[in-house]
């Protein structure tokens, strides 16, 4: 227990880097053992009574496996279900103690092992780390050490059924302690591991573990004939905080001699390590007047020393504040949680709106002249409640407007208040407390300004309210905060002056209903309307005009707004509507700028019996045969209103007396009757009814109205046939023979037009093709369009046209030949032969005297033998006949071959289908 104070380096982040690492979830096979190699409990002096201290956990990967807890400490003990207690007889502890915890299988020979560390809370640092203290440190760790460990004594394991049998506790193993960053030398002899049987045979020694024969490999080795252990560089504890080696000695021939045992380094912790806050710069908030002790904000700084020991224990301190006001010290820090809450009263948003505090986080438990320490800012910012009322600039506002105006912005309130703008501890409403009981005005706050807008929201009568006087009260949007009181000056009032203008003349009654009987004569006074102008305080004269009269029936008199007829009230004209006749007038008074108003007369029409009912229908058909159902139903339209129309009385007049012959009536109702015939039958044709219809107003009215009726001979079912429609229409027998004669006269003429049209058709195609004599256009202008040529075209060379008289040509042909027609050489019938024709004065006589010598001349071409075209003219646009096939398809009359004369009879009996010659 001497060297409890050094063995304070194993910490906490050790144990939960060894617990997570062991605990973390993989996928490979499970490994039954403890859930962590190393234990560390922060526990006070003199807590140790008994009671439970810490529970390991052990994992038998669902075997059921029946496992036994040992401790090798004999203070403390381990229940089956792995809870660690102190015996009865320990009371406190004086320095921190670590053991190991050993559980052994029931039934099998495995064993496994964790270690456990009590270290006890506040336990300060036994030396401070100045220079000659650290080296002092270092050589009393070194010394400390167990200078020789020998390999346990074996004991015969107990045959008891009832469990293991409790090993005496004369031999335990101390762990080796070495402190990190030693500066040397190196290698440093740690201890000498040593069998009681090197005397007699010869042991070799080994160990084996992370450090030594497994990664990190190196830092740790030994002599394996001294058995003397070395560490060969320096530890970082932050790096790895503990070793776990196994020591083995075996005889020269490699047969193991002893047990190995376990041998346990734990790196002793140094102040290497500043404090690191985890951010440069914190941002808290506190309102404005809080109390002494209200919370601000949290900073936090770890230290990656041991934070069971003075290394790693970080305590706070606030070095600077910035601004001073009210006070220095307007906030303190929790030294341990690093808490910062306020300490004095007046903090005030309005004269500082942000503290910037500088914090200092130092290790050994804030020891200023041996800890290490690192800065950070903190800045707090001071949030704004509601205590700053809004006042009012001034005492009193005032302002004007125009009578009858609305959405006038009368005047600005202006108002001042402190607290955060534009937030609703800023906003500013504003209420009218008096002096508008009507509800005239209405304040609106601009988002911008604050200001208030005293608008006007129903106009104002200056006639009635010459000025206001309003009192106006301001608060915020957010109530204010408790203990704030409320400033008169947020209260005001406002004078307002109602401005005059000249209001248009108003009617009274506004529109204005009268009742007449229509038909009152022209000149008829109907009423006065007149108008009023309210402006009372000026005297003014008011005209009048008419500004609407559809039917042009009413004048206003100009003075006194005296409505008179111009014409005669008609209730069923078409500008009446519903019985009501409107008209519009319009009033305007002599002021400056005029004003005029307008007003609506309505003229109710009473109706009077002033229309004659007319029949309906007017057309109708029956049969000519008198039938159930050859009955016309009738009725009347009259104009005129309730009671001036039905019922109706319909009669017949007895003048013709056929009517009353040939027709009956019957009432049916009050406004319909039926005319049907009285005899059984009456020839086809078209009658006029006369019928005389009577309304009933007081005097009736009666009108004689005509039913033109077509009587028609009717089919089975009672309905008019196509003929007996004809006949009813009012045509007899001559007129329809008279109508056939026309359509065949019509008929006639269109056929000999047709004949006409073929007998020209043929004479057109017999006429020869060239052109009369009298149709010669030579010695005229010749007109080309886009299809001839030019002069070209009018230098004619007759002699191209005539046969030429020998067969010279063939070999020697003459310039200009166009064509040459070369007849066969054989035996042919002797014709006469054609005189050669002089140039004649005519060309059209030349060619038709040609054409005659030749449809009786056999011998002249064509004729079947080779043609020669050589020149087709300079210029042409037509294109090569190469192309062209002989071969014809599809059948084909060749009759017209026998009209071209008897050079083509025998081409026209091949083709045309006569008898051969």
């Amino acid at each position: 227990m001497n060297v409890g104070c050094v063995i304070l380096a194993c910490t906490l982040l050790l144990g939960a880097s060894l617990g997570s690492k062991a605990g973390q979830p993989l996928k490979a096979p499970c490994r039954p053992g403890f859930s962590q190699n190393f234990y560390t409990v922060i526990v006070q002096r003199d807590v140790l009574h008994g009671q439970s201290i810490l529970k390991v956990k052990f994992e038998d990967c669902q075997r059921s496996r029946e496992v036994g807890f040992i401790s090798n400490d004999p203070n403390f003990s381990v229940r089956p279900d792995g809870t660690v207690y102190a015996e009865q007889e320990v009371a406190n502890l004086s320095e921190p103690v670590q053991f190991m915890v050993t559980a052994r299988g029931l039934h099998d020979p495995h064993i496994w092992e964790t270690t456990v560390k009590l270290a006890l809370a506040g336990h300060p640092h036994p030396l401070a780390l100045t220079k000659v203290g650290f080296e002092e440190m270092l050589s009393r760790v070194w010394e400390s050490q167990p200078r020789v460990i020998k390999f346990a004594r074996k004991h015969q394991r107990s045959s008891s059924v009832n469990g293991l049998r409790r090993q005496k506790r004369d031999w335990v193993i101390p762990p080796i302690n070495v402190p990190e960053n030693s500066r040397g030398p190196f290698p440093h002899m740690l201890v000498r591991i040593r069998s009681d049987q090197d005397k007699d045979v010869g042991i070799r020694y080994s160990i084996t573990g992370a450090g030594a024969d497994q990664p990190p490999s190196g830092i740790y080795n030994i002599d394996p004939i001294s058995g003397n252990m070395f560490v060969t560089q320096p530890l970082d504890r932050e790096e790895r905080a503990s070793f776990h080696l196994r020591a083995h000695a075996v005889d020269m021939n490699g047969n193991q001699v002893e047990n190995p045992i376990d041998l346990y380094i734990y790196v002793i912790d140094m102040n290497d390590n500043r404090p690191e806050f985890q951010n440069q710069v914190y941002n808290g908030s506190v309102a404005e007047g809080s109390k002494p002790g209200s919370s601000v904000m949290q900073v936090t700084a770890t230290d990656s020393d041991d934070s069971t020991t003075a290394n790693g224990m970080v305590r706070y301190r606030i070095l600077s504040q910035t601004p001073h006001s009210p006070i220095p010290n307007m906030f303190t820090i929790n030294s341990e949680t690093g808490d910062i809450v306020t300490v004095a009263a007046g903090l005030d948003r309005e004269k500082v709106s942000q503290y910037t505090i500088i914090v200092q986080a130092t290790d050994m438990e804030g020891n200023l002249n041996f800890g290490l320490s690192n800065t950070a800012t903190a800045l707090i910012s001071i949030t704004d409640i509601n205590d700053n009322p809004p006042e009012l600039t001034v005492r009193t506002f005032s302002g004007e407007v125009p009578e009858n105006k609305v959405n006038v912005v009368v005047t600005n309130l202006t108002v001042v208040d402190r607290d955060q703008p534009h937030s609703p501890n800023w906003n500013a409403v504003y209420r009218i407390v008096s002096g508008d009981p009507s509800g005239h005005f209405t304040i609106r706050t601009n988002p911008i300004t604050n200001e208030g807008m005293l608008t006007v929201v129903k106009p104002v009568d200056f006639e009635l309210n010459r000025a206001f006087m309003l009192t106006v009260v301001v608060s915020n949007q957010a109530h204010l905060a408790s203990g704030i009181q409320s400033s008169l000056q947020s209260t005001a009032g406002v004078t307002i002056s109602v401005q005059d203008v000249n209001e248009p003349p108003v009617f009274p009654v506004n529109p204005k209903m009268i009742r007449f009987e229509e038909g009152v004569p022209a000149g008829t006074t109907l009423t006065v309307f007149a108008a009023q102008d309210p402006d009372h305080f000026i005297h003014q004269i008011v005209r009048y005009s008419k500004l609407s009269d559809p039917a042009n029936w009413l004048k206003i008199n100009r003075t006194n707004g005296q409505i008179t007829t111009m014409a005669l009230l008609d209730r069923e004209s078409m500008y009446v509507k519903n019985n009501v006749y409107e008209a519009t007038f319009l009033a305007f008074d002599n002021g400056s700028p005029q004003a005029s108003g307008t007003g609506t007369l309505q003229i109710h029409l009473i109706d009077v019996n002033d229309n004659a009912p007319v029949l309906v229908p007017r057309e109708a058909q029956v049969c000519e045969r008198a039938r159930p159902n050859s009955r016309i139903n009738i009725t009347a339209s009259d104009a005129d209103a309730d009671p001036n129309v039905g019922p109706f009385v319909f009669e017949l007049p007895s003048f013709p007396a056929s009517v009353r012959r040939n027709w009956t009536i019957s009432r049916l109702s009050g406004d319909y009757a039926q005319l049907r015939l009285r005899i059984p039958y009456l020839e086809a044709s078209v009658y006029e009814i006369p019928v005389i219809v009577s309304d009933s107003g007081n005097p009736p009215l009666s009108n004689r109205s005509l039913i033109r009726i077509k009587v028609c001979p009717c089919d089975d079912s009672g309905d008019c046939s196509a003929t007996g429609a004809v006949a009813a229409a009012g045509l007899g027998t001559g007129a329809i023979i008279a109508i056939l004669i026309c359509i065949i006269i019509l008929l006639s003429m269109v056929l000999l037009f047709v004949v006409w049209m073929k007998r020209r058709e043929k004479e057109r195609q017999a006429k020869p093709l060239l052109i009369d004599p009298e149709d010669d256009v030579r010695d005229n202008i010749l007109k080309y369009d886009e299809e001839g040529g030019g002069e070209e075209d009018q230098d004619y060379d007759l002699s191209q046209l005539q046969q030429p008289e020998s067969l010279d040509h063939i070999i020697n042909k003459p310039a200009g030949v166009r064509r040459v027609d070369e007849r066969p050489v054989i035996a042919e019938s002797q014709y006469p032969v054609r005189p050669s024709l002089p140039h004649p004065g005519d060309i059209g006589d030349f060619i038709i005297d040609g054409l005659r010598a030749a449809d009786n001349d056999p011998t002249a071409p064509p004729y079947d033998s080779l043609l020669v075209f050589d020149y087709e003219g300079s210029g042409s646009t037509a294109g090569s006949v190469s192309s062209l096939n002989s071969i014809s398809s599809g059948d084909q009359d060749y009759d017209y071959l026998n009209d071209w004369g008897p050079r083509f009879k025998k081409l026209a009996d091949l083709y045309g289908g006569g008898d051969d010659d």
